[in-house]
């Protein structure tokens, strides 16, 4: 694999990192900026919400750009959104902070998939996407926890400094080792692009990554006041668990991938039904340490199980739309699932049975999420064929 694409790797590990590290941290932020957990948990879905919004709006508007000036200026927001976060005096600051870095997430790896695909010979597309994406889960699996252990040790605020470096340290290395690249992208007619994921079948497949991510955020929003308010361990264990989270991430990623191709449908409905029941059977577990631990390693498994037949199915029936926005919205896809999942956990806390009950609130989304994969596989089987669209000048 060319050293560039590890340039790639360095933008999704930071990315990765601003997203999910917050989880960790509620309890520490909500009492710095005087609002409640719930409230506090807000910031993952308006970080979600500005992925969903800003991915389709910001891979349309930079479509006709050299992609590394894209890479380059999306890694700027990210930056400068993050030193945002780590100075805001008040929660609104914060929120909109939140907002903004997360225009860079959709379309850094919309855009990434296209240039890590480009790198590489033909026989190589997939491990050349994997290894960006390995970013992401190695974030999961290191940075999340570290983030977490140092915004318990040195304050909240030290973290977004941190994943401020990191996202320097990032745009340094994608300037310095991708390839110069001047000439403008052929680009499809993003019209023709939007009718095509416009289909019933590819609607119907974002809906199940919605719901399917839905129940992951749920609980994973408030996974550190789970742990110690409700399963009884210390501060202190949060950031080892979230590391056996990540661990279980990893395992997930590549079972479902390894299954997606041997049979998709049923690897997708089989891998939800897991995450139902792991999620389900949380409360549980919760009874003891050692099971708490085995619980969330589990979930993360089934969490991640999920991704590759997600992704696989809805990129398989958006033909005719362009490689950089259906990726972009199955990216949207994604964190309208964790937005929907934060708010709906906070409700229950807020509103609802309380904290105790938000694995059972969670267990709602992965069964509407098999509902709609079972519509959607049995709608796909009669959709008509869509024309590929064509690039435009």
């Amino acid at each position: 694999m060319p050293i560039a694409l590890y340039a790639l790797t360095a933008g999704a590990f930071g990315i990765g990192v601003t997203e999910f590290v917050i989880m960790g941290l509620l309890r520490e932020i909500g009492a710095d900026l005087s609002v409640s957990i719930a409230q506090a948990g807000l910031l993952i879905s308006g970080y979600a919400l500005g992925v969903v919004f800003g991915a389709p709006i910001m891979t349309i508007l930079t479509a006709r750009m050299p992609r590394k000036r894209v890479l380059l200026g999306l890694m700027v927001i990210f930056i400068i959104g993050n030193i945002v976060c780590a100075i805001a005096p008040t929660y609104s600051l914060m929120m909109v902070a939140r907002m903004v870095t997360a225009l860079a997430h959709g379309t850094f790896f919309g855009v990434g998939s296209v240039v890590a695909t480009s790198l590489v010979a033909e026989n190589k597309r997939a491990s050349a996407i994997a290894v960006m994406f390995t970013g992401l889960t190695v974030a999961n699996v290191l940075g999340v926890p570290f983030g977490t252990w140092l915004g318990q040790t040195l304050g909240w605020r030290s973290t977004f400094w941190a994943v401020s470096l990191v996202g320097i340290a990032a745009l340094l290395v994608i300037a310095a080792l991708l390839p110069k690249d001047d000439q403008a992208p052929d680009v499809t007619d993003w019209r023709a692009d939007l009718r095509a994921i416009g289909r019933l079948p590819v609607l119907l497949g974002l809906a199940t990554t919605v719901f399917g991510y839905a129940g992951v955020f749920t609980v994973f929003t408030y996974i550190a006041p789970l742990l110690t308010q409700v399963a009884g361990l210390s501060d202190s264990a949060v950031s080892p668990i979230l590391l056996v989270f990540g661990g279980g991430m990893i395992i997930g990623n590549i079972l479902g991938g390894k299954l997606a191709d041997r049979n998709l449908g049923r690897t997708l409905t089989v891998t939800l039904i897991a995450l139902g029941l792991s999620l389900g059977l949380m409360p549980l577990f919760f009874a003891s340490g050692w099971s708490s631990v085995l619980i969330v390693g589990l979930t993360g498994i089934a969490a991640f199980a999920t991704v590759a037949p997600l992704q696989m199915w809805v990129m398989g029936k958006a033909k005719g739309a362009g490689e950089v926005l259906v990726s972009s919205f199955n990216i949207a896809a994604f964190n309208l699932g964790n937005a929907l999942g934060a708010w709906a956990g906070g409700y229950a806390i807020d509103h609802g049975p309380g904290l105790a009950a938000v694995p059972y609130v969670a267990v709602v989304f992965p069964v509407l999420a098999v509902i709609v994969a079972w519509l959607a596989m049995r709608g796909s089987q009669d959709a008509p064929e869509v024309a590929v669209a064509r690039p435009t000048a």
